[in-house]
């Protein structure tokens, strides 16, 4: 078959480029990227785009098909991308869109601790926090497997389920998106086989780029907002990115398998087959939504109780009382995720389900969904880097409604993919090379260690750069790893 045309993209600003609408597109592409960025794009990543393209021929999407500078190749839709349909104009619902991993997120937590005051110890820190949260594939053993009436009362409660059963507290779920639970959950949408999957997952990390990471408050960029944050300079943090493992996994599995009817009947055909999708009316629509949101709060659940089996082990390894810890949570984001949301688009206030793929909500200062101890700053946003150099905490700024729908980044993005940067670590004793930039890595496999190195990502501070160019979001504070656990 011949090479397909590149993609034309024209620059509205340093950060903002445009794909023009044509063919069946039913709105343009808007794409944050720097120069360089661009560039890296329109040469050996034109898959991306092109899925920029395709996204953008769904029906009842409004405004634009939008990538956010981390994008690279996913599953239907790029990962790093953001997408609204509108129900009211045959909008759909795609679980290309979501992803595999549903709610996928990160939880910073803070401590009351310098990161000086963990020193020689930091070995014997990382392996107890190895040892207590599970991790690498099929990781189970945090909670005993539970059995069904357990699972769909997690489903439905989310996070609460786990603050319930004394992991954590109360005041973690102000802190955690919507609450660490959406409404409208229904685990009788979910299959037997995800249930079973996620029985004995609860409170484990999973493989690939999860991870918990030592951190240490490296630079504050604006200190009001850090300080409402909770956050200083040379503090001890904790970040934990991981999601809904394989129940989230099944969950995407199985919608996908149910939406050729739907589309049958819509008479709905887009130019990929991996943007399967189903009116959002649609009787399979609401199975999946049902389930999504079962997933999504699984992965919130998860989160909270690693949260707690961290701060735990932490405090038993350095020796100190959980009043002297301080263990606290800033904030808990996830960025695969879709959920109707109000917007004014086109001049008009609409109801809109907003697909964030390997995106971060962002809302800005005022909003009511932004926890009320940080209203007057914005929703924090935290951004994982490569694990060789920096994450960034940043918060949503004021036209991040008006551009993205309230989206931001969500990460570095990959450069490599995992099979190409297994290839470039072969024979290479990555461990030794990441303790020579001061980062002690502890993992299951040397598998995982070979495809997360730091090559294999974006320079993650570039890409929060574009967003803060963009008026999107705004960094606060820079955090550096000490050690990091992965599967």
């Amino acid at each position: 078959m011949p090479n397909p045309e590149p993609v034309q993209v024209r620059t509205l600003a340093p950060y903002l480029h445009e794909i023009p609408r044509s063919g069946g597109m039913r709105v343009p592409g808007r794409i944050y990227a720097s120069a360089v960025q661009l560039r890296d794009l329109l040469g050996k990543e034109q898959e991306a785009l092109r899925q920029v393209v395709h996204v953008a021929h769904l029906p009842g999407i409004v405004g634009h098909a939008l990538a956010m500078p981390d994008i690279h190749m996913g599953y239907g839709f790029p990962i790093g991308g953001v997408a609204a349909t509108d129900p009211a104009e045959g909008g759909v619902i795609s679980p290309g869109g979501v992803g595999y991993d549903i709610n996928c997120g990160v939880r910073l937590v803070r401590t009351h601790l310098d990161a000086a005051e963990v020193g020689s110890r930091l070995p014997e820190v990382a392996a107890a926090l190895f040892r207590a949260v599970p991790s690498g594939v099929g990781a189970q053993g945090a909670i005993a497997r539970l059995g069904r009436r357990e699972m769909d009362d997690l489903a439905r409660r989310g996070a609460a389920w786990a603050v319930e059963r004394g992991f954590g507290s109360a005041a973690d779920l102000a802190h955690t998106e919507a609450g660490g639970c959406l409404a409208g959950a229904d685990p009788e949408a979910v299959s037997e086989r995800a249930r079973s999957r996620g029985a004995t997952q609860v409170g484990t990390l999973g493989s690939g780029n999860h991870f918990l990471e030592i951190e240490v408050v490296d630079e504050i960029i604006r200190p009001a907002a850090a300080t409402a944050l909770g956050l200083r300079a040379g503090q001890l943090v904790l970040s934990i990115h991981s999601g809904s493992r394989g129940y989230g996994y099944q969950v995407c599995e199985d919608a996908l398998g149910r939406m050729g009817p739907a589309m049958a009947r819509a008479g709905i055909r887009l130019p990929d087959r991996q943007l399967a999708c189903a009116p959002l009316d649609a009787p399979e629509a609401a199975d999946y939504l049902g389930a999504m949101r079962a997933a999504a709060n699984f992965a919130w659940a998860n989160r909270q109780t690693m949260m707690h089996i961290a701060g735990e082990a932490l405090g038993r390894a350095l020796g100190v009382t959980p009043r002297d810890l301080g263990l606290a949570l800033v904030y808990d984001v996830c960025h695969n995720i879709a959920k109707f949301e109000t917007h004014r688009i086109g001049g008009r206030e609409r109801r809109v389900c907003v697909h964030r793929k390997g995106a971060t909500r962002a809302f800005p200062p005022g909003h009511a969904e932004v926890p009320e101890a940080y209203r007057e700053v914005g929703q924090p946003v935290l951004i994982p880097g490569d694990m060789g150099t920096c994450s960034w905490v940043l918060v949503g700024a004021a036209s991040a409604l008006d551009q993205t729908y309230g989206s931001t980044c969500h990460g570095a993005g990959r450069l490599l993919s995992r099979t190409a940067a297994r290839r470039r670590g072969a024979g290479r004793d990555l461990f030794r090379e990441m303790a020579a930039r001061g980062v002690m890595v502890m993992a299951s496999g040397r598998g995982t260690v070979a495809e997360e190195m730091p090559e294999a990502y974006k320079d993650v501070t570039g890409v929060v750069d574009v967003m803060e160019a963009a008026g999107v979001s705004l960094k606060v504070a820079r955090l550096r790893p000490l050690a990091v656990v992965k599967g």
